[in-house]
Order: structure tokens, then C-alpha cells, then sequence
């Protein structure tokens, strides 16, 4: 049989710096693999925040910018030390007004998980970031967002927490975990995989384009992630940065080319103007691999360059739209394949479903998306809770069912209820236009009309919060109260995350422990650098995460260096309570 090639190819094969390159003459892809790579192990004490607590050095009196990071240690920005023990605080605000907690026991552990959140995997050499528009608004803690030097780090600092998790399993073990949403920075293919491979335990390499100092400058180099313990099954839920651009608007073509483009991003200052989009005032930058700060380079008004900033261009920065994000959950090695996603439509980009983790304790996770909807005409950042009918009906159906199965209920969202005012007066709050098929007030009546729902499990603000919402008729139906309880991020400070530990009590009731977490970092990794370039972000942009709550809750309690944990007390209804009497739990 006769072979013929249309082409042919001259690959050649060299050595720099512990790394084996591979170039082809017919493409312009470069294959790599280092040759020992290395992996960052966490400090061998794993305890929670209920042992000791992280604690922020005070801000330093010399006033710098957030991109001056070689002058941090030497100013003292980004400094902590171990603090003392944050306890529980025992909450029974839900319950009836004589309840007395004094003598009730923690009778049976009906299930045990965790939740992770707002991780924000950043490609920080994309060109389609927004990384100038910190130095057009030095003072907003929305810089932060789109820029600090936590973007270098992001994929080990998720491998850090990992360890931690399964460190603590390998205690007392977990039946699941679940990640609030917000998994990627901004919608990237690229982005999306370094989540789940570090997940997986794959081998990373968190550069792109010309893995620019992937050679020689630390948090470049590939590495090997341990990955999460593979007998804890764990779940997703999508966030708002997972499908739209920085988490603010719809990708539309000309965002969609941006990804991909050799070109560096010109735009204007959204955060003036979001309908700025196609001016281009500014180039907004990239971060140069080749720095050992990651500096910032091509930022800049667009009358100051001569020529368009150029960058090596790469596919692996293509934007998903929800089915294509959805369905990479399905290319995994963990349990279970698919991540949820298995347990929906998700060829339609449907991103709700629900499960029942323990076959033995009749308690249903309803996962919903209650993220806004690309096409639903909103000129502002899109942040925003929402719900269309098509999932509107399904949360109903969900809680009906719930309710007729004799099911104890969790809601795990990436949005969290009533905790910003309502839009369009917050970039947050949940969103007023018409085509939300319901109102916040008409959400929580829904939700308060189902006793069974113990909570709703939230992230997207980067904080620890923890809400009550009490029974409209607090006297004699009680149990229609549930807890609110939001994860911060493992980006922005504290880089937390929460374990959840649900109690059938002797008294009958329900007690939620829930429980921050600090990943166990060691001393000199890139996860430790990274907690310490959180905490001067914190000091330099002075956002207030100890104290926020702008709706003036009484129930949304004071943050201790930025924390919060607590015993969540939840009344049970007469079918409940012997329904779970009579079970061999």
C-alpha cells in the first residue's frame, strides 16, 4: 500500500532549563513537559478555624498602589500571625422564642461536606482582561477583582486547599463537597481545566500564549496537583463568571475574538460606562511571566502606543458558552462523572439538578442557577440574582417534591438572597427587571412555605456571612425558618473554605455546624505568598469584609478576621421529627 503525506514535518527537540521543548516547522504550537516537576505540599498542622484563626497585621502608616508588590514584605503589607480559636457562637434565631439550647445533644451526624467557592482561576497572560481599570479606580475594592498579585497564584492555592480537605477527611471523612460557582476568572476553556485537573490531581501548567518564564520564574512552572481524595464525590454549581466575561457582561463577538487574539484588549472604563464596551480609550494589559511579580505591561491609554500591543496568541483562551462549560465536567477522573451536570440537561446549558448525597438520611441538595441570563436585556454587570420561569418552575417542583418524599431540603446557589439591596441599585441584589420570572419577596415566601429546607448555601461576595430568615409566623410554625450561609472566596482574603456538619439533636431539632477552614499552607510556598498578597490587598483597597452589611441585618453578624462560625439551631415539624425518630440513622 502506498502512503501519501501532504506534508511533512521538521520537529526538533532541545533542552532549557529543566524543560524539554518540542517545535514543529508546520505549527506553531509548543508541546513542553518538565522534566522533574514539582509539587507543594501543605504544612503537616491541618486544623480549623475552631483551633486558630488568621490574623492580619495592622496596616502600615506609607500609603502605596496595589501593583507596587516588591514593596510589600519591606513595608510591612501583607503581614499575620496565628490567632486564638474562633468558637461556634450557638444561633437560635429561627427557632421559638422559649427554645433552650442548655441541655440538647448532638444525637446522630446525619451528613458531613464542604463547600469551596469564587476560586476565580485566572489566566493572568490572557489579553481579554480588564486589568487597567485598577489604575483608573486605585480606591474601589472592585479593583481587586479584575486586579492584585492573588491572580499569579490561583491554581495553587486551589491545590492548598485541596490537600487541606483531604487531610481533614483522612480525620473524620466527608460524604461530599460542593463548589458554589465562579470557578473561573472569565469564562476561559483553559481556565475551567486547570480547575479541574487540580481537582483530578493532573499536572498543571498555569501559563499561556509563550509560557512566558515557564523556565525559571516560580509560579510559572508546571507542577504536579495531588488532587481531591477520590473517595469524595463532588459537585458544581455555576457562578456568574463561569459564563459571562469577568463576570459582568454577555460575551458577544467581539469579546469572543478578544480571547484568542494576538492583540491585547482596547475598551473603555466600564466601570464608569458599562455600555463602553466597543470604545477603545485603553489598553487593559497583561501580566509578564517573566517578572518574578507578575508586572503589569501594554496598559495604558491607546494615544500613548504607537503600535497595538501584541502577545502570542492561544485557542486554549476560547471563551465556553454553559453547554461547553457544562460538558468539560464531564472529562474527569473524579466522582462523579459529570459533577451534577450528569443528573440534568446539559446539552441545553440547564444547570440545575439535585441529589440525594446518603442513601440512608432523606435529605436532598436542590443545586440551582440563579445566575442572569445572557440574553436578558440588562445593560448592567451581571451579577445580579435571577431566575427565568423554566427554572423558576423547577425550584417549585423541586420543593413540592421534597416536601411529599418526607426530604429534608439544602439549597446550593451562587447567588445568596437579600443580602444587597435590591438591583439596579446594587451590582449584587436580585434583579428587578421584568423578565425575572419572581421577585425576592415573593422567592423567600415560596421558600419559607416548605418547611423541610434547612438552608441556603451561597458564595459569589467573597464573605462569610451567615443570615436568618425567620418564619413569617414565628409562634406557631417556627420550623418555616431557614439559614442563610455564605462561603468567601479562595482568591480574595480569608481564602477560606466551610465544612458543614448537619445534627439530628436529642430535643429533636437540627443543628448546622458550620465551620471556616484556612488551607494549611507551608511557609515560603506559592499558596503562602499568596495568602499574604490577599490580606495587603485588603489593607491597601481598605474594603470593609469584617463588618459588610449594607442591608443592616441583625442577623448578619460581625466577621472576626473575617470569619464566622456558628451552631445553626432549625426546627423540625411534627412528620419530620418522627419520621427521623423511627429511622436507623
Amino acid at each position: 500500500m502506498k502512503v501519501s503525506y501532504r506534508y511533512q514535518k521538521l520537529v526538533v527537540i532541545f533542552l532549557i532549563g529543566g524543560w524539554i521543548f518540542t517545535a514543529s516547522g508546520c505549527a506553531k504550537n509548543l508541546v513542553r513537559q518538565q522534566i522533574s516537576l514539582q509539587a507543594y505540599p501543605i504544612a503537616t498542622d491541618v486544623v480549623t478555624t475552631l483551633q486558630r484563626t488568621i490574623v492580619p497585621g495592622t496596616k502600615p502608616a506609607t500609603e502605596i498602589h496595589l501593583m507596587e508588590l516588591a514593596k510589600y514584605q519591606a513595608l510591612g503589607y501583607g503581614s499575620w500571625t496565628f490567632g486564638a480559636p474562633l468558637e461556634a457562637l450557638k444561633r437560635t434565631d429561627i427557632m421559638p422564642a422559649f427554645y433552650n439550647d442548655a441541655k440538647v445533644i448532638k444525637k446522630v451526624r446525619l451528613l458531613k461536606f464542604f463547600t469551596i467557592s469564587d476560586i476565580h482561576i485566572t489566566d493572568k497572560e490572557s489579553p481579554a482582561q480588564l486589568i487597567y481599570l485598577q489604575r483608573l479606580h486605585p480606591t474601589l475594592s472592585v479593583g481587586a477583582s479584575v486586579y492584585s498579585g492573588i491572580m499569579l497564584f490561583t491554581t495553587q492555592v486551589l491545590d492548598a486547599a485541596v490537600q487541606t480537605i483531604n487531610a481533614l477527611h483522612k480525620k473524620e471523612s466527608f460524604d461530599f463537597g460542593i463548589s458554589l460557582g465562579d470557578t473561573c476568572n472569565s469564562t476561559q476553556y483553559n481556565e475551567l481545566r486547570w480547575y479541574i485537573d487540580v481537582l483530578d490531581g493532573k499536572v498543571i501548567i498555569p501559563s499561556s500564549g509563550a509560557h512566558l518564564g515557564a523556565g525559571n520564574i516560580d509560579y510559572q512552572r508546571s507542577f504536579q496537583a495531588v488532587g481531591l481524595d477520590k473517595t469524595i464525590p463532588w459537585y458544581q454549581t455555576l457562578g456568574n463568571h463561569d459564563h459571562f466575561w469577568m463576570g459582568s457582561l454577555p460575551v458577544n463577538d467581539f469579546l469572543r475574538q478578544s480571547y484568542v487574539s494576538d492583540t491585547v484588549l482596547a475598551t473603555g472604563d466600564l466601570l464608569s460606562n458599562p455600555t463602553k464596551i466597543n470604545t477603545p480609550d485603553y489598553y487593559m494589559g497583561v501580566l509578564d511571566g517573566t517578572t518574578i511579580y507578575g508586572d503589569i505591561k501594554f496598559a495604558g491609554p491607546v494615544v500613548d502606543f504607537k503600535h497595538p500591543p501584541r502577545i502570542v496568541a492561544d485557542p486554549n483562551r476560547r471563551s465556553l458558552k454553559r453547554d461547553a462549560w457544562i460538558k468539560e465536567f464531564f472529562n474527569t477522573s473524579t466522582k462523579p462523572v459529570g459533577h451534577g451536570f450528569n443528573l440534568t440537561k446539559a446539552n441545553n446549558g440547564f444547570a440545575c439538578y439535585s441529589f440525594i448525597p446518603k442513601s440512608t438520611v432523606p435529605l436532598k441538595v436542590i443545586v440551582l442557577d440563579d445566575t442572569q441570563r445572557e440574553d436578558d436585556g440588562s445593560a448592567d454587570i451581571h451579577g445580579h440574582g435571577f431566575l427565568d420561569q423554566a427554572r423558576w418552575d423547577w425550584l417549585k417542583k423541586e420543593l413540592a417534591d421534597g416536601d411529599a418524599a418526607g426530604e429534608l431540603m439544602i439549597i446550593a446557589a451562587h447567588i445568596p438572597l437579600d443580602v444587597e439591596v435590591t438591583a439596579p441599585n446594587s451590582e449584587m441584589g436580585w434583579w428587578t427587571d421584568p423578565k425575572n420570572a419572581v421577585t425576592l419577596l415573593d422567592l423567600v415566601t415560596e421558600l419559607q412555605s416548605h418547611p423541610n429546607l434547612l438552608l441556603w448555601v451561597s458564595g459569589h461576595r467573597h464573605l462569610n456571612t451567615v443570615k436568618a430568615f425567620i418564619s413569617p409566623d414565628p409562634v406557631n410554625a417556627p420550623e418555616k425558618g431557614f439559614w442563610q450561609v455564605e462561603t468567601s472566596s479562595l482568591r480574595d482574603f480569608p481564602q477560606q473554605f466551610r465544612i458543614f456538619q448537619i445534627y439530628l439533636n436529642s430535643d429533636n431539632t437540627i443543628s448546622i455546624l458550620t465551620t471556616n477552614v484556612d488551607p494549611a499552607v507551608k511557609a515560603g510556598s506559592l499558596a503562602a505568598r499568596s495568602r499574604s498578597y490577599a490580606i495587603a490587598t485588603e489593607q491597601i483597597v481598605g474594603a470593609d469584609i469584617y463588618n459588610f452589611n449594607p442591608t443592616h441585618d441583625s442577623t448578619i453578624k460581625p466577621m472576626p478576621t473575617a470569619s464566622y462560625n456558628a451552631e445553626l439551631f432549625k426546627q423540625l415539624t411534627p412528620a419530620m421529627q418522627k419520621k427521623l425518630k423511627t429511622m436507623r440513622l
